[in-house]
């Protein structure tokens, strides 16, 4: 598995956090789901295919527990393009997991299982078939014959305030940041405390491929428990001036526009910073 597999689903992986998008968007803001209620699924469905033995995980998957009782088995799955073959990987997940259920041998308990894809594209909605039928041409005589399977595609960047407003965990903070991504708009951040730091920013620098977000949490102090997206924007604005200033210095000793000192007047830098950042630049031949 990927390092960016692991990263965007670890967030997710929190129960608060899992229990809070299933109970959103799927029951509409109810707190069916208790993040007590939930366990881990550790198990990775296997199938044969051309003579081998071939392994299939989901992205992340509980058990919805009633004390001792599965009542179901909940999988989400994370995109960021839409998939034309998302709903036949979505009922091999699903099939494999009744599979499962039905060579247990210690119990004979059976449940529903359901998966959730959450689609983090900015630039257009989910295009792609939602359904079975859709993923290929069925004879009109055999449609009748043909069971299709429908799945649950949610477009996080579409989402209403209404609804972004129903979250309770940091998964409120994913959701705002790409609908504003979408809308084009500057994402300022809020003044909600992160309860899950380093989750948070690796899951958004695997979504969107900017690094920035890990790189400023770790080299950044921020007081332990009281970090929120607006205090970390600032540090992150402030971060990406610098390097902007740095990058302009490299380039006026690079061609030798002036003196230390008159950069460091240009650039409104100490003369001493303009001199740390001068010392890293190849000297020409």
């Amino acid at each position: 598995m990927s390092e960016k597999d692991i990263t965007e689903k670890h967030l997710e992986a929190w129960n608060d956090v899992f229990a809070d998008i299933v109970n959103v968007l799927l029951f509409n803001g109810k707190r069916l789901i208790n993040e007590n209620d939930l366990e881990a699924d550790t198990k990775d469905s296997m199938f044969k295919a051309d003579g081998e033995i071939h392994e299939q995980e989901r992205d992340v998957s509980k058990f919805w527990k009633n004390g001792e009782i599965r009542i179901s088995i909940l999988g989400l799955e994370n995109q960021t393009v839409p998939d034309k073959d998302m709903p036949l990987r979505v009922i091999s997940y699903d099939g494999a997991s009744y599979k499962q259920q039905l060579l247990d041998k210690k119990t004979k308990q059976r449940y529903a299982v359901t998966t959730i894809v959450l689609y983090f594209g900015t630039k257009e909605k989910w295009s792609t078939p939602k359904n079975l039928l859709g993923c290929f041409k069925v004879p009109d005589e055999l449609k009748s014959f043909v069971n299709d399977y429908k799945i649950n595609v949610f477009d996080i960047a579409w989402l209403s305030n209404k609804v972004i407003d129903m979250f309770q965990s940091d998964f409120k903070i994913v959701a705002k940041y790409f609908q504003t991504v979408r809308l084009k708009k500057d994402y300022k951040g809020s003044n909600e405390e992160i309860r899950h730091v380093d989750a948070l920013l690796k899951m958004l620098s695997a979504l969107t491929g900017d690094k920035s977000y890990e790189e400023v949490y770790n080299n950044c102090n921020f007081i332990e428990g009281g970090v929120t997206m607006e205090g970390f924007i600032e540090k992150y604005t402030n971060k990406g001036r610098a390097e902007a200033q740095k990058s302009i210095v490299r380039n006026l000793i690079e061609s030798n526009a002036g003196t230390i000192e008159q950069i460091a007047e240009w650039v409104k830098l100490p003369v001493e910073e303009v001199k740390k950042i001068a010392s890293k630049v190849p000297v020409k031949a």
